[in-house]
């Protein structure tokens, strides 16, 4: 098990690598780091997709030891990225169309393993990037086959629960109630419909690839770890990764990593791995929040709250959260909390180093 460090300081969410050993600090608090998405973008303040594209890809390349490559589809990142002619990125790039990622990258990894093979270079690793838009909408088929397939890409999922970058529209990772340009207050049941949308970790899961996890901006050191390990597994890889996005979620941009620790907190956001459709490890709410503070910080949820207010679908949403701390043992015992999960002998049989 990877050692936990939690940092607590009194009013704040200020977390300080200056106070552990060069050895235990993040890779962002190390002089090594790639910088492989370097300052000058565009992306808006308190950005949480352009702070975990940030730790995600330095953390990739670190465990490829700077041998790697991206796909990444049109979206956010795409976009406040490359303005052209310029570009933040300090590696391989290929901007892809929005529904053919997996496949563009899966293509990619074909290649370098040819080129590997024939030249006895050093392989050339490749990671998938696309929204949630790009992901669980138009790039869904594409990405099923990469999991059928088994192919060698480690895909990172950013979601900030609508396309943000056309305009701020509903996407399948929306959540329900939640406001957008095509989910407006209007009805009997305002803002985005109930029993829509789908869980792509899950259905990630069912595909019994090698590795499945989920993270958020909220816990960035537990988001290196995770795509570390990714890295060293050889097959499919699926990270999703929830990032806030203050223009479209209505949050004031200082407040990005406290949403997303609310998230967590309230069960709202389930954080595990799993290896080959078992969960392996589940990252244990510290201390249980009701989910009507998570909602609170969100403009897009205001119609819920005040005179006007909805108390019966924030009661909705809250059984949401009960259901996913139920489901993921969210709330173990504190003699639970530092245990693993027991790695299913499958995933230990079948997974391979590099």
């Amino acid at each position: 098990m990877a050692q936990e460090v939690h940092f607590y300081q009194t009013g704040t969410f200020t977390a300080g690598n200056r106070l552990l050993g060069p050895e235990s600090r993040s890779l962002q608090s190390s002089m090594e780091r790639f910088n492989s998405l370097t300052s000058g973008h565009r992306a808006c303040q308190g950005c949480g997709e352009a702070l975990g594209a940030r730790y995600a890809v330095d953390a990739a390349m670190r465990a490829s030891g700077g041998r790697l490559a991206a796909a990444n589809a049109t979206g956010c990142l795409e976009v406040f990225s490359t303005p052209y002619p310029e570009t933040s990125w300090q590696l391989p790039w290929f901007h892809s169309l929005f529904g053919n990622t997996a496949a563009v990258a899966s293509g990619m990894a074909a290649a370098f393993r040819v080129r590997a093979k024939k030249s006895g270079s050093t392989l050339t690793r490749v990671i998938a990037m696309g929204g949630d838009g790009g992901t669980t909408d138009i790039g869904f088929g594409c990405l099923s086959g990469m999991f059928e397939r088994n192919d060698d890409v480690l895909y990172i999922c950013y979601d900030n629960e609508a396309y943000m970058n056309t305009g701020v529209q509903r996407s399948s990772a929306t959540p329900p109630a939640a406001r957008t340009a095509t989910t407006q207050i209007a009805g009997s049941e305002p803002g985005n419909q109930w029993g829509q949308g789908k869980d792509v970790p899950l259905i990630a899961m069912a595909h019994g690839i090698p590795y499945v996890a989920t993270a958020t901006v909220a816990d960035l050191r537990d988001l290196e770890r995770k795509v570390e390990k990714a890295m060293s597994i050889k097959g499919a890889r699926y990270i999703h990764i929830l990032v806030p996005c203050p223009l479209g979620w209505g949050v004031a941009s200082g407040k990005t990593i406290e949403c997303a620790r609310l998230a967590i907190e309230t069960g709202c956001f389930p954080v595990f791995e799993a290896e080959y459709g078992e969960v392996t490890n589940v990252r244990r709410i510290r201390k249980l929040q009701p989910v009507e503070n998570y909602l609170k910080l969100q403009k897009r949820f205001a119609h819920l709250f005040g005179k006007k207010g909805d108390p019966a679908v924030i009661a909705r949403m809250q059984e949401l959260c009960d259901r996913n701390i139920e489901k993921f043992s969210l709330l173990a015992g504190e003699e639970e909390m530092d245990a693993p999960i027991p790695v299913p002998a499958q995933a230990e049989e079948r997974n391979q180093v590099i």
